[in-house]
C-alpha cells in the first residue's frame, strides 16, 4: 500500500496555501514509480531521498525534469526541434505548477585529455576573446580572432603537437637501448619478436643491409633509414632457415613506422602498452608545452601570454585582471590599436571574468589553474565546478535539479556547497536534489523519501513534507540515519566494523612503502600503507588522495605484476588478473619511474583488484546477468535441456546477442525506436518478440517450465531460488545479494544502472571468484553516490575480504566509513598547491586528535555518535 505521508505543519509551505507555491506530481509511473501522486514546494530546497534504486531519481529526474524539458521543446520551433537531441516523454498523468528546469546530473564518462578547468567553465572563452580584442600586439601584427588563442582548433593549435602541449617521440637510443648488439641479435628492440622480427630482419638482408655486425658499426646513413624511413618496400624474401625454402612478398616497415602504428591502429592493450615503452614523452619544443601557435604567444596582457594566465592559479589570475576591471576612464576600442588593455572591451571583460572567477573562488577551488586538465581533477572538484558554472547563469524562476551535488566532497567541502543551494533559492528559485549525505538532508527544507526497499520493493512515496516530520515513518530506511541515536539504530555507522572478533581494531602484518613519491601536488612524498588491514584515505578535495592511491599506488604495484620483457604469453596472463577489476581497455601507459623513487613491501602483494563506478557497459546489451557470467551457465543449461538437444540449439542459440536464437526485428534488443521528426522519440518493445528479445523457436525450450527470457526478467532475489540447483549462477546471485543487489533483473541493461550499482556489480563478480594469494583491493570512494544503509552492506564485504587475509585501501569522504577503519591517512592540509602532504596517520582515534587536520573533527563527531 502507498504511503503518501503529506506534512501540514508548517503554514508557508503546505499545499493548500493560497499562493499555491507547490509543484504537484500526479500518476507518475517512470521505471519503478507505482502511480505516485506528490506535492513538493517551489523556493524551496527539497531532497529526495531513499536506498539506490528506490526511484527517488525517477521521480527528480525521470518524471519532474523530463516534463520540464519536455515543455520547453513544444515552445521550440518545430525545424529547430529536429536539430535538438530531445529527452523523453516521462510517463506522468499530470504535472502543475512547474517551471522552467536546470538538470545538473553526475557524469561519468571519460574526460578528454584537452578538457580542462577553462574549457569546463567556459572561463577560456572570456580570457582568449579578452586577449583578441584587448591584448597587446607585436608592433606591425594584425589582430587574432579569438580560435587563434584556443590550442583545441585548427586555427591555434601548435602544428607539431596538434594543440596538446605533449609530443610524444622515437629516438635511436629509444629503439636500440644496446648499440653492441647486431640487428640479427635484436638490436632494434621495438620491432616485434616471433616471425614478425624475423621477417623484418630477412627483408633488410635482401635489401643489402649488413644484419649481422654490431648496431654502432652501421654507418649513420644506414641506421638512419632503418630506423625513421617512411618508406615500405615490398621485396621477394627466401628464408634460409626453413628446410624448404618458400619465397614470398615482404613489406618493410621501419622502427617508427612500426612503433606508430601500433600506437594509433592494434586493438591489443598489451602490444601497446609494449611499444609505449620505446616512446619517448615530454613537452613540445616548438609550443614549449603551451599547445600554441607562435602568433598567439607574441600577444601579451598584463606582460603576461595566455599560456602564462592559463598557468598560474585562479587567486593569482583574479588579481591580475582585478586592475584593468576598476578602471574608470575606458577608452574606445579600436582595432588599429597596437594595445587594447585600458579600452572599454577589456574593462568589460574582466569585470565578467572577475566576477565569475569569485564564485569559484568562494566555493574553494581559488588554487586550480585554467589550463588544469579535468582527467587530473578529483570527483569534488569537478561537481564544484559544474556547480559554480550554473550559479553564475543568474537564472530566476528556476526548479534546479541536481544529483548528489555533495558527491565526492569532503565534510569541509560540503559546507560552502551548502552555501551555493541556499543561494540558489535566495535569487528565486527552486533546489531539487537527490540526496544520500544526511548533513545536506538535515538543512533541506522540505524531504521526499521513496522507498521503502529498491527496484520493485520500492517505488512508494513514504513521506513529503518538513524533514523532522520522517522521525515518524517507521517504514522509512533512510530514517535511522537521518535521526542517529533514535530506536533501531546505530547512528548510521559501522563501528562494530574495522575490528576483530575480540572487539580491537585490527593491527597490520606489514607494510607497503613508497618513497619519493612526486605527481601533480605530491611532492617528494614518502607514504607507507599497512597490509592486512582496511585502509581510509582522507583529505579535502584535491588533496592529493585519488593520485597517490589511485594512481601512483596502482601504477606501482601493476607494474611490478606486469612483466616488462618480451614474453607475451606471460604478460597476457598476469595482465588478466591485473584486469579482473573491469579496468581494462584504459590504454593508459604505466609512467611510474618518474613518479617514485623508491618502494618496499612489494612482495607481499600477489594480485591487485581496482573497483571503480565506471559503467559495466555503454550498450543495453550488457547487463547484470553477461557482465558477472551467470548467464554463461544459465545457456548452458538450456542448451542441455531434451528440448534443445532434439533440436540441435547450442548454448550460444539462447545469446541475443548474435544471430540464430535471437529476434531479427529488434536484433535481440527487445525495443525499437520510433523516431517522430518533431516531437522526442521514443522506445517501445519489439512489436515481433513483445520485448522478449528471442525469436519463437527459441522461447519454446523451457527450463524448469521457464524459457530464456523468463529468466532474464527475474529478480537477483528470485533467480537465486529458481537457479539454486545451478552451481555456477548461484554463486553469483548469493554474491549479488550479499552487496544488497538482490532487487535488480538479470536482464537489466547496464544503461539503466547507477554508478553505486555499477560498483557494487563489478566488486560481487570479484568476490565470486576463488582466492589466489594475498590481494590488493584500491576503492577511490566507493559510497559515492549510496544510500548509508547500503554503505553498511558494501561495508560488510570489504570487511570479509580483509578477515580472509587480504589488504583494502579505500579514498573516502564518508566520515562512517572512516571511523570504522583499522588505519587512516589524512592528506592535506588543503587543496592543490596548498596540499599534497600527509598530515596524520594512525587509527581513527589517533587522526581525530590531530590539529592540522580538517578531517579531525568531522571524524571526532563520527567517532562520538
Amino acid at each position: 500500500m502507498q504511503h503518501n505521508k503529506q506534512a501540514s505543519n508548517v503554514p508557508f509551505l503546505t499545499p493548500d496555501h493560497p499562493t499555491d507555491g507547490f509543484v504537484r506530481v500526479r500518476g507518475a509511473r517512470e521505471n519503478n514509480l507505482r502511480n505516485v501522486d506528490v506535492d513538493v514546494p517551489r523556493d524551496a530546497i527539497v531532497a529526495f531521498t531513499g536506498v539506490s534504486g528506490s526511484g527517488k531519481s525517477s521521480l527528480a529526474f525521470g518524471t519532474i525534469y523530463a516534463e520540464a524539458q519536455r515543455r520547453y521543446f513544444e515552445s521550440v520551433a518545430p525545424y529547430a526541434r529536429r536539430l535538438i537531441q530531445q529527452g523523453h516523454n516521462p510517463k506522468v498523468e499530470l504535472i502543475t505548477g512547474l517551471p522552467p528546469a536546470v538538470a545538473l546530473q553526475q557524469r561519468r564518462g571519460t574526460p578528454s585529455s584537452r578538457s580542462t578547468v577553462g574549457t569546463v567553465t567556459t572561463l577560456s572563452n572570456s580570457l582568449r576573446m579578452l586577449f583578441s580584442r584587448a591584448g597587446t600586439y607585436p608592433e606591425g601584427t594584425a589582430q587574432l580572432d579569438s580560435d587563434a588563442f584556443s590550442p583545441n582548433t585548427a586555427a591555434g593549435a601548435c602544428p607539431v603537437c596538434h594543440g596538446l602541449g605533449i609530443a610524444h617521440t622515437v629516438s635511436e637510443s629509444s629503439l636500440v637501448p644496446d648499440t653492441s648488439l647486431s640487428i640479427a641479435d635484436g638490436a632494434i628492440a621495438a620491432w616485434p619478436g616471433a616471425w614478425q622480427g624475423k621477417n623484418l630482419r630477412d627483408i633488410l638482408s635482401h635489401l643489402g643491409y649488413d644484419v649481422t655486425i654490431p648496431w654502432r658499426k652501421l654507418p649513420k646513413k644506414h641506421r638512419d633509414w632503418i630506423l625513421f624511413t617512411e618508406e615500405q618496400p615490398v621485396v621477394e624474401v627466401t628464408p634460409k632457415r626453413d628446410r624448404v625454402a618458400k619465397p614470398y612478398k615482404g613489406r618493410f616497415w621501419s622502427a617508427k613506422s612500426y612503433v606508430l602504428h601500433t600506437l594509433a591502429d592494434s586493438k591489443s592493450d598489451t602490444m601497446r602498452q609494449r611499444v609505449l615503452r620505446f616512446m619517448e614523452t615530454g613537452p613540445c619544443e616548438r609550443c614549449g608545452g603551451s599547445g600554441l601557435t607562435p602568433d598567439a604567444l607574441a600577444v601579451t596582457f598584463a606582460g603576461r601570454t595566455i599560456a602564462e594566465l592559463n598557468a598560474v592559479p585562479m587567486a593569482e589570475l583574479a588579481e591580475v585582471i582585478r586592475p584593468t576591471s576598476e578602471l574608470k576612464d575606458a577608452g574606445t576600442a579600436s582595432r588599429g590599436a597596437a594595445s587594447g588593455e585600458t579600452n572599454e572591451v577589456a574593462v568589460a571583460i574582466t569585470r565578467d571574468l572577475l566576477l565569475r572567477i569569485t564564485v569559484l573562488l568562494e566555493l574553494g577551488l581559488g588554487y586550480l589553474a585554467l589550463g588544469r586538465a579535468t582527467p587530473t581533477l578529483s570527483p569534488g572538484e569537478m561537481q564544484r565546478l559544474r556547480i559554480a558554472t550554473q550559479l553564475r547563469s543568474g537564472l530566476f524562476g528556476v526548479v534546479y535539479v541536481l544529483d548528489e551535488p555533495s558527491a565526492g566532497l569532503h565534510p569541509a567541502d560540503a559546507e560552502p556547497l551548502q552555501a551555493v543551494l541556499e543561494a540558489l533559492k535566495a535569487s528565486g528559485n527552486s533546489v531539487f536534489v537527490v540526496e544520500h549525505n544526511m548533513d545536506v538532508v538535515r538543512r533541506a527544507d522540505w524531504l521526499v523519501d521513496v522507498g521503502p526497499r529498491a527496484g520493485e520493493g520500492g517505488g512508494e512515496i513514504l513521506y513529503s513534507g518538513p524533514v523532522a516530520g520522517l522521525a515518524d515513518v517507521e517504514s522509512s530506511v533512510t530514517r535511522p540515519f537521518l535521526f542517529p541515536g533514535g530506536s533501531g539504530s546505530n547512528g548510521g555507522g559501522q563501528r562494530d566494523g574495522g575490528t576483530n572478533e575480540g572487539g580491537a581494531r585490527r593491527q597490520a602484518d606489514g607494510w607497503l612503502g613508497l618513497k619519493g613519491i612526486s605527481r601533480h601536488n605530491l611532492r617528494n612524498l614518502d607514504a607507507e600503507f599497512p597490509l592486512g588491514i582496511l585502509t581510509a584515505v582522507t583529505g579535502v578535495s584535491g588533496s592529493g588522495k585519488s593520485t597517490l592511491v589511485s594512481q601512483v599506488l596502482a601504477e606501482v604495484v601493476g607494474a611490478r605484476l606486469r612483466p616488462q620483457a618480451g614474453d607475451a604469453a606471460a604478460v597476457a596472463e598476469v595482465t588478466a588478473e591485473d584486469l579482473e577489476s573491469g579496468d581494462a581497455g584504459s590504454g593508459e601507459p604505466l609512467i611510474v619511474a618518474e613518479a617514485v623513487a623508491e618502494t618496499s613491501g612489494m612482495e607481499r602483494i600477489d594480485r591487485l583488484v581496482r573497483v571503480d563506478q565506471k559503467p559495466i557497459g555503454r550498450t543495453p546489451r550488457s547487463n547484470l546477468a553477461t557482465y558477472t557470467g551467470l548467464f554463461d551457465a544459465v545457456r548452458k543449461e538450456f542448451a542441455a535441456t531434451g528440448q534443445a538437444r532434439a533440436r540441435r540449439f547450442g548454448a550460444g542459440r539462447f545469446s541475443f546477442n548474435v544471430a540464430g536464437g535471437r529476434c531479427e526485428t529488434c536484433l535481440g534488443e527487445g525495443f525499437v525506436a520510433v523516431e517522430l521528426l518533431f516531437l522526442p522519440g521514443s522506445y517501445g518493445p519489439c512489436p515481433e518478440c513483445g520485448g522478449s528479445r528471442y525469436n519463437p523457436e527459441t522461447l519454446e525450450v523451457t527450463y524448469n517450465g521457464k524459457n530464456v527470457a523468463e529468466v532474464l526478467a527475474m529478480t537477483v532475489d528470485a533467480a537465486a531460488d529458481f537457479l539454486a540447483g545451478v552451481p555456477a549462477a548461484a554463486r553469483s546471485l548469493q554474491t549479488l545479494r550479499d552487496v544488497g543487489l538482490g532487487y535488480l533483473r538479470l536482464g537489466q541493461p547496464a544503461t539503466e544502472l547507477s554508478g553505486g550499482e555499477a560498483q557494487r556489480i563489478k566488486l560481487a563478480t570479484e568476490l565470486q571468484r576463488a582466492r589466489r594469494g594475498h590481494t590488493l583491493y584500491l576503492l577511490d570512494e566507493p559510497t559515492t553516490g549510496l544510500h548509508p544503509a547500503d554503505v553498511q552492506l558494501l561495508m560488510a564485504q570489504l570487511h570479509g575480504l580483509v578477515d580472509a587475509g587480504n589488504t583494502v585501501i579505500v579514498v573516502e569522504h564518508e566520515m562512517d566509513v572512516v571511523a570504522a577503519a583499522d588505519w587512516v591517512i589524512d592528506l592535506g592540509p588543503a587543496g592543490g598547491d596548498a596540499g599534497g602532504e600527509i598530515v596524520a596517520s594512525g587509527t581513527p582515534s589517533d587522526v581525530a586528535r590531530s590539529a592540522r587536520s580538517r578531517t579531525a573533527p568531522y571524524l571526532a563527531t563520527a567517532l562520538d555518535q
